[in-house]
């Protein structure tokens, strides 16, 4: 939401900004500092509330010249809907189901790292994780075993510990997330490793330990809808043309990475999923400043972030003047 914030207002735009009613503190706080860093009064203005009552009737004010929304795809279909009464343009960064695709001549030393970074940074709450990893059959196994090996030193505590997990939002994700799991694992998934609670953590706490899946059934629905929790799903396939078949078989498309020393299948790849970012032996979930950031399909529209986020909040009009 914050990188939103500050191109809105570079493009010389105030700002109403609704933080979601379960992280709103962090939101209210930037706002504070901004005004007492000089930034004027009524530029950046903050609306807590609920998403059904201040949410909704910020979308559908008559004054609003662009809406720019981050959740969950059926709300942004709400605010899409909200922003066409007014024929007004809208941002939608609506989550990701994203791969990190892993080759047989990857650099495993780099790529197992950002396998684990990519599903556990801030408990897999980010749009960005890349929840699915999707690995080469001649070195599955050996993959397997080794995340196997990585999740179980992962250790879940608060965030002012500095544990490699921290929990989940509120204690309704939690039970969301913890439901979608044991009916997983009712049908037939495997629990390959799962970490622990660090020693001394809260119990009651908000967590859900950070957990690597595989014998997944082809469709099901952990392989398709965003978990929104450290949950790493493994798909197996044989060559680059399934490889690219299983990145594409969600409606999700925001991110993905590519583990591979072939440029050519690295050129390819990258041409060919559908997704609005791709890292090539790297995953940072959504890149530098200067990067746009946005996706496809039901990851929404719009890009965030460079130029292309700055284009985003302004207006071109076209002065023809006749000497």
């Amino acid at each position: 939401m914050e990188r939103k914030t500050h191109i809105v207002l570079a493009a010389g735009n105030t700002v109403v900004l609704k933080p979601a009613e379960d992280a709103c503190l962090s939101v209210l706080r930037l706002a504070e500092l901004a005004v007492s860093h000089g930034l004027p009064v009524g530029a950046l203005n903050v609306v807590p509330g609920l998403g059904s009552e201040a949410g909704a009737a910020l979308a559908a004010h008559p004054d609003i010249d662009h809406l720019s929304f981050t959740g969950s795809p059926e709300t942004g279909t709400h605010v899409a809907q909200a922003a066409a009464q007014h024929h007004v343009p809208v941002t939608l960064e609506l989550g990701g189901k994203s791969p990190q695709l892993v080759f047989a001549d990857a650099d495993l030393d780099a790529a197992l790292p950002a396998v684990v970074r990519g599903i556990i940074q801030n408990a897999g709450q980010t749009c960005s994780a890349g929840s699915r990893l999707l690995v080469q059959r001649e070195i599955a196994d050996s993959v397997v075993a080794n995340l196997c090996e990585r999740f179980a030193t992962l250790r879940c505590d608060a965030g002012e510990a500095d544990a490699d997990c921290g929990p989940l939002i509120s204690a309704r994700q939690k039970a969301k997330l913890e439901a979608r799991l044991v009916a997983a694992e009712a049908d037939g998934i495997r629990v390959a490793a799962k970490g622990k609670l660090a020693p001394g953590a809260r119990s009651g706490g908000h967590f859900v330990l950070p957990q690597l899946l595989t014998d997944i059934p082809e469709g099901h629905e952990v392989l398709q809808e965003e978990l929104f929790g450290p949950v790493l799903v493994v798909q197996v396939f044989e060559d680059e043309a399934e490889a690219l078949a299983l990145a594409n078989a969600t409606d999700f498309g925001l991110c993905a990475g590519i583990w591979t020393h072939d440029g050519g299948r690295q050129l390819r790849l990258a041409k060919g999923i559908r997704s609005g970012q791709v890292f090539i032996n790297n995953y940072g979930a959504a890149g530098g400043v200067e990067l746009p950031f946005g996706g496809v399909g039901r990851s929404g529209h719009g890009r965030e972030k460079g130029f292309e986020g700055l284009r985003s909040y302004t207006r071109i009009k076209t002065v023809a003047i006749k000497h």
